[in-house]
């Protein structure tokens, strides 16, 4: 039975993710640190249980804590910071004074707002000094409000940049402009009278809007509660009984390694927010051993890769995602869970029957039985470890918020990981796992609030809309001159509408594959949804349905080249070429790139969309496409019944996407195009 080690997973993730690593600092700074992780865990804890203080206290709380541990642990300059430097005037325990000026200044701009809600008026050194309340500065900021609003966007975008990279904060700056000088933009469609800086910082700064909107306000009340759950859930042995029970349930099959990779990551990603996090936890197992047994490495990595990123589309936490969702479409929480059940399952289909046929091909076994724990040891063992979980889903699935849910999940995680005699822990395991929590939440925490300056810009202009009409008018001028070609082949039947809309789709999917490169789960959907969505909106998708699109095609930049976070960090553990890894996990993920298409054209998918369901629809959708996703996976391997030549799989995989596509006129070509192959692999099996 393979042993689940928390600090090698985290070590190994501190590695590949650049948002975990931070500079060396003097001893004082190491216990500050420590002891302000706790008590910024404890206080999101406490609050999660008796009640959220009003909202822009704890989001300003929430932001300053971000900002105190992102300039302390975050150097201005990647480079060589395990060195401790000596103290001088302008450094302290390795923390030069530019940052200590920063984290004063971003604390203060955060608090600003909770300060100056309510009126002030007082009398200091023979000088007045009055300020109205917050409401009766709505569109006419005064002159503080200003500075201080600057200084918050400024400190924020260093904070992003120090923890993600400059492309973040490039796009923001981006928006930026787009606000202010809008009436100097080159296209008539993009032109709007622009805002003075004064009702720009107006806009981004007072709650409701920009960065104390929404974002931050999911981010400290759901987010983090859910990362903290994952860690202490981990450290208390929910991780060794996923990667137990999925060795149990696939481990003696054909390809069995890679197949416990595929089950215990969907395991996993029940619990998990990040991608890196679900493939660094579960690859520091599986991959190693996949290698062993006969996988080239650029597989091995790949497989984790692919079952990884599915996590983040895997209710029910769906790296968060799903709770922000629910806010954005004003609908519950479980609404979004069952919508999301049936396209996830999809995409574990596509990459367990793509291991499967690999394995196949490959020539590889199941483990031995030897090596199989039995299911009555495993369950004896790990059943307490699993109760967090299941109190987590109860209390959501009971109608409570999701912050109540996370706080008796991570009471329920404290007192198992107590009492559970097969797998105890202790305070300095809480203390470490609060600490690492935190750690993981920094990027995500500035990032969130950083990406609500994108929300605001976008409510305030109009652009979404607009974006989203730039759209449709190139597809439609588009499919005017793609729609002739389609004459000459005689399975097509597109009209201009079908075209536009299909045009429109892969634009939008480009892009949001494009745009989520390297952003966490979270702040990449918030982005999409407010810039993408409004397009597919416009061409009369269910809000539902273009929001699930934008999410799978921002998360499938996990695993697409040249940028792909979880198959670069795969590819590290495995020893192999990156890029080769990455197309290993693209080409495992194909599920993924096909679904979101079905869910578009045949809201019936996702189960809830009023108006769409009926029994046989969603069988028939279900079916279909369960099919041809198996069958594209077999193209993909090279193997059905025995090896594909290059022509076979190409039909095989046409025959796939045909069946994927719903309409029964689609799945009649594709019974038509697979029944050749299917004579051909007979034949040819027989003669082996």
């Amino acid at each position: 039975m393979a042993n689940f080690d928390v600090k090698l997973a985290e070590e190994l993730e501190e590695k590949y993710d650049s948002g975990l690593q931070t500079r060396k600092t003097g001893p004082f700074l190491v216990k500050f640190t420590f002891l302000f992780s706790i008590c910024f865990a404890a206080y999101h804890y406490i609050t999660a249980g008796t009640g959220v203080p009003i909202d822009y206290w704890h989001m300003g709380t929430h932001m300053a804590g971000v900002f105190v541990l992102v300039f302390i642990g975050f150097p201005a300059l990647r480079g060589n910071n395990n060195q401790l430097k000596p103290n001088t005037w302008w450094r302290y325990a390795n923390v030069p004074i530019w940052d200590w000026l920063f984290i004063l200044a971003g604390v203060s701009a955060a608090y600003y707002v909770g300060i100056t809600w309510y009126e002030i008026d007082f009398e200091f050194l023979g000088g007045r000094f009055q300020l109205p309340e917050q409401v009766l500065r709505q569109g006419n900021p005064a002159r503080i409000d200003v500075v201080f609003g600057t200084i918050l966007i400024i400190v924020l975008l260093e904070a992003v940049r120090r923890t993600l990279g400059i492309i973040v904060p490039i796009i923001i700056l981006v928006f930026t402009i787009y606000a202010v000088f809008g009436m100097y933009m080159p296209f008539q469609i993009l032109k709007h009278p622009g805002v003075s800086w004064d009702l720009f910082i107006n806009s981004m700064y007072f709650p409701e809007e920009g960065i104390f909107g929404v974002t931050l306000w999911i981010v400290s009340t759901v987010v983090f509660h859910f990362v903290l759950f994952g860690i202490l859930a981990q450290r208390m042995g929910l991780g060794q009984f996923f990667v137990d029970i999925a060795t149990v349930l696939a481990g003696r099959y054909t390809g069995g390694l890679a197949k416990v990779s595929v089950v215990s990551s969907a395991f996993f990603g029940t619990i998990s927010g990040s991608s890196i996090a679900n493939t660094v936890s579960t690859g520091s197992l599986t991959i190693p051993n996949m290698k062993k047994m006969g996988y080239p490495g650029h597989l091995a990595g790949g497989v984790e890769a692919a079952s990884s990123a599915g996590g983040q589309i895997t209710p029910p936490i769906m790296g968060a995602a799903a709770f922000v969702m629910a806010e954005f479409l004003e609908l519950p929480y479980t609404t979004i869970i069952l919508a999301a059940l049936v396209p996830a399952a999809m995409h574990y289909i596509g990459v367990i029957s793509i291991v499967h046929f690999e394995a196949k091909r490959l020539g590889l076994k199941g483990l031995p039985e030897s090596e199989i724990p039995k299911l009555w040891n495993v369950l004896k063992r790990g059943w307490p470890t699993a109760i967090p979980l299941v109190v987590l889903i109860y209390v959501l699935f009971s109608g409570f918020s999701p912050h109540m849910a996370a706080f008796w999940g991570i009471t329920s995680a404290l007192v198992v990981g107590f009492i559970n005699p097969m797998h105890r822990i202790g305070l300095n395991d809480i203390f470490e796992g609060c600490v690492t929590g935190v750690k993981y939440a920094l990027a995500v925490g500035a990032v969130c609030s950083a990406i609500g300056i994108v929300v605001g810009v976008v409510n305030t202009t109009g652009l979404g809309f607009r974006l989203g009409f730039m759209v449709t008018e190139v597809a439609v001028n588009l499919g005017e001159t793609v729609l002739p070609l389609f004459s000459w082949f005689p399975l097509a039947d597109f009209n201009l509408q079908d075209l536009t809309l299909f045009i429109s789709l892969i634009m939008i999917a480009v892009t949001c594959i494009f745009m989520g490169a390297g952003l966490p789960t979270t702040a990449l959907y918030i982005m999409l949804a407010t810039v993408a969505q409004p397009a597919l909106g416009n061409l009369g998708v269910p809000p539902l349905a273009s929001h699930l699109f934008v999410l799978y095609y921002g998360v499938i930049s996990e695993i697409t080249p040249p940028v792909c976070a979880s198959a670069y960090a795969a590819a590290g553990i495995a020893g192999a070429n990156p890029f080769r890894t990455g197309l290993s996990a693209f080409s495992l993920g194909i599920a993924k790139l096909m679904v979101p298409m079905v869910f578009v054209y045949s809201p019936v998918m996702l189960i809830v969309i009023e108006g769409y369901f009926t029994w046989s629809s969603f069988l028939s959708t279900t079916i279909s496409c369960a099919v041809g996703v198996f069958m594209v996976a077999t193209a993909v391997a090279g193997y059905f019944l025995t090896v594909m030549p290059a022509g076979i799989r190409i039909a095989m995989a046409l025959a796939g996407i045909l069946l994927v596509a719903p309409g029964m006129k689609s799945d009649i070509y594709a019974v038509l195009v697979f029944l050749p192959v299917l004579i051909h692999q007979l034949i040819t099996r027989k003669k082996i």
